[in-house]
This record gives structure tokens, sequence and C-alpha cells, in this order.
């Protein structure tokens, strides 16, 4: 349509240079008319005409970039790394909840230490009693310690999951094309190295308990071994002298 305006506007001004014939016979003469005034507006009018489309057509490829820039910026990240770090996460959860003997439980902390940890022995407490109460708590303490070093092993394995997925995640956030990609990829990082925190709380977590067991290990046996000093000690009235038949 554009195209059909200038070619008429053209074709105007190049009529300014009319050939006027008036010829009612053979004889007439003819006139030959140009008016500069006019050939001059629809030069003008044709530029104007000319430079609007072209303002247009300007307008229409600033629309056009604006909406290619829109759709990079909406595009998703084509990679994801959720999958594996939840998986990370389970195979961390897995091995705390294969703990050993005393779990991750406040209630079971509570019995344990209610049966095997008592505050004090009292005098009648058997020596067999007190034998299985110390093996118990060596157990404890060894199955602490087993669990530590599983829960270690456990965490070294997810280190190349870990550098895997930030090799795939700086690679994604290098070649984002929009702003949705670069943050996408920036929130994958932040949720590896949350992972890697959660890792981390695990393992200080199976030390920690390590720890306490044969601390409370190391106490029990303390008391453990006043309360049978204690017995060895309270042996009565002692010696008493009494008559005795040796020979028939």
């Amino acid at each position: 349509m554009i195209r059909h305006r200038l070619r008429a506007l053209l074709i105007a001004g190049a009529a300014a240079f009319t050939i006027t014939a008036i010829a009612s016979g053979p004889a007439r003469a003819q006139w030959i008319v140009f008016d500069p005034t006019n050939y001059a507006q629809n030069i003008l009018t044709a530029a104007r005409e000319l430079q609007q489309v072209n303002n247009e057509i300007q307008m229409l490829e600033n629309q056009a970039t604006s909406l290619i820039n829109q759709a990079r910026n909406l595009a998703s990240l084509p990679y994801s790394s959720l999958t594996q770090l939840q998986q990370q996460i389970t195979q961390t959860q897995q091995l705390l909840a294969q703990a050993q003997r005393i779990a991750y439980s406040v209630s079971s902390i509570d019995q344990s230490f209610t049966q095997t940890y008592p505050q004090a022995y009292s005098s009648g407490t058997s020596s067999q009693q007190l034998l299985t109460d110390a093996k118990s708590r060596w157990q404890n303490a060894l199955a602490g310690f087993q669990d530590t070093m599983r829960v270690q092993a456990g965490v070294v394995s997810n280190l190349n999951t870990t550098r895997t997925q930030i090799n795939a995640l700086v690679s994604s956030s290098q070649s984002a094309t929009g702003a949705l990609q670069a943050a996408q990829s920036g929130n994958q990082l932040v949720a590896l190295q949350t992972t890697q925190l959660a890792d981390l709380t695990a393992l200080m977590a199976s030390i920690a308990r390590a720890q306490s067991l044969d601390a409370a290990r190391t106490l029990e046996t303390q008391a453990q071994a006043q309360a049978q000093t204690q017995a060895f000690l309270n042996y009565g009235a002692g010696y008493q002298a009494g008559s005795a038949q040796m020979f028939h």
C-alpha cells in the first residue's frame, strides 16, 4: 500500500509537466503548461511520505528486536541439576537413618541412656549387670565411630557428582542467552551449595554423635569404677575369730 502511495505521488509530480491540448480542430494551437509551485509541493510531499515510511520501517525493526530480546529473557535454562541434588540429599539421609544401636531420635536416646547410662549405680548392683552395661556402652561407641565413617564415605562419594554439576551449571551460566536463564543457573548453583552444606551438617552431626557416645562411655566407666570400688571396700564387719576343728 505504501508503494502504491509513493507511485501515485511521483506520477502526480511528473504530471506537473502537463501538455494540455486544446484541440477542437486540426487548426487549433497546442499549449505546454508548467506549474513550478505545484511541482515543488508534490516533491516535498513525496519526500515527507518517504521519511514517514522509513520511520515506520525503523519502528517495526525496533519492535521485532524487542520481541526477540523478550523471548530470550523468557527462555528457560535447558539444563537442570535438581534430580541429582535430590539424590545426593536422599543418599545422605539414608546413611543417617542407618545409624546403629542408638538412632537419631530423642525418644531412642532417652530410653538408651536410662537403661545403659544411669546416673549412678547402687551398691547392690551385680557384677554381671555392670559388665553387661559396660559392654553395651563400648558397642555403642564403636558403632558411633563406624556410622561416622560411613557418612564420611557417602559425603566423599558425592564430591564427584558435585564437581560434574558445577561444571555443567557454570557452562550453562556462561552460555545463557537471557535474564531468566542466567537467574535459573544462579539459583541452581545456590542449591548446589545448599546441598554441600547439608552434607557437611550431616557429617558434623555424625562426628558429634560418635564423640558424645564415647564421652558418655568414659563418664559411665568412671561411675562404674566408683561403684565397684565402694562395693569392694564395703566388706562388712571384717574378720572375727571363731573355733575350728581341723582334725578328728
